[in-house]
């Protein structure tokens, strides 16, 4: 898997930059304890649920988990369904705090 990761410095400069949506595929116990985007969605529920992300196609996406296995795999689902520009943050949430 050769999937774009960012660290949490780097995605500072990419939302200082513009527009970036950030994607949080942990599950909603984890999103509640703490959080950077209110957008969840679990990554055992992303290949159902990708087409709730259309509007963001054209959009730089940032994807987060807890420590940044699981938004690996989210960043590659959303790849293979024609997403242009997409990363993994490095290190997940946890780096990030």
């Amino acid at each position: 898997m050769n999937i774009a990761e960012l660290s949490p410095a780097e995605l500072k400069a990419k939302q200082a930059e513009g527009k970036v949506v950030l994607l949080d595929v942990r599950e909603p116990y984890e999103h509640a304890r703490y959080h950077l985007t209110d957008l969840l969605i679990p990554l055992a529920e992303l290949p159902l649920r990708i087409e709730e992300l259309a509007a963001y196609r054209k959009q730089i996406i940032v994807v987060y988990c807890e420590h940044g296995v699981r938004s690996l795999y989210a960043a590659q689902l959303l790849l293979n369904a024609g997403f242009t520009e997409v990363y993994s943050l490095r290190g997940g949430i946890v780096a990030a705090l």
